[in-house]
């Protein structure tokens, strides 16, 4: 089961970094219910060994790109923020003194604050772009304008995927010309 988690957590990530391109130094987060993976409820299956596979591949594959993993913690902790202390520093952050564990945070984040070096908590981010493992609501850490992707690998043993990337406003009124890079 676990080689098969592997393998669908590459392909999603595979597809979600080529829709979103990421630049080095932005911010992706990831909320993620290991109870899920499972087709169990919310919190009532926590699984560190789910996480910790799914950690293994979305860690390396954000750092090869100079991109800040963001772990959500569940709504036990606020759904709180893992990254990196750096990272914190640079969104200008103030870093929050609470440590994820299974049960109170999930099993993904409390990976993530094990795992990242000098790992931080904080309350608020405005991610770049995003994925949500079995619908635990990524969307209060995008920045304002989310724009979903439509995924062709949409699941992750029994968990739904979605995922979003953002974009800059549009401002102006009628006369107003946009560029389309930014789009």
């Amino acid at each position: 089961m676990f080689e098969e988690i592997r393998e669908q957590t590459r392909l999603v990530m595979e597809e979600i970094l080529s829709l979103t391109d990421p630049k080095p130094g932005s911010l992706f987060v990831v909320g993620c219910s290991s109870s899920t993976v499972f087709g169990q409820s919310y919190g009532t299956a926590s699984s560190p060994e789910a996480a910790q596979v799914l950690f293994d591949v979305i860690y390396p594959m954000l750092r090869e790109r100079g991109v800040y993993l963001a772990a959500q913690c569940c709504e036990h902790l606020n759904r709180a923020i893992i990254l990196p202390e750096e990272a914190a520093m640079r969104q200008g952050q103030e870093v929050v003194n609470v440590v994820p564990q299974p049960k109170a945070g999930g099993s993904f984040a409390t990976i993530a604050y094990q795992t990242i070096p000098h790992a931080a908590a904080v309350e608020h981010i405005r991610a770049d772009a995003g994925m949500d493992i079995g619908g635990v609501l990524i969307g209060m850490h995008l920045k304002e304008v989310a724009v979903p992707l439509h995924l062709t690998h949409t699941m992750i043993g029994q968990a739904h995927i979605t995922a979003a990337r953002t974009r800059p406003k549009y401002i102006g009124g009628e006369r107003a010309h946009y560029d389309e890079r930014l789009a």
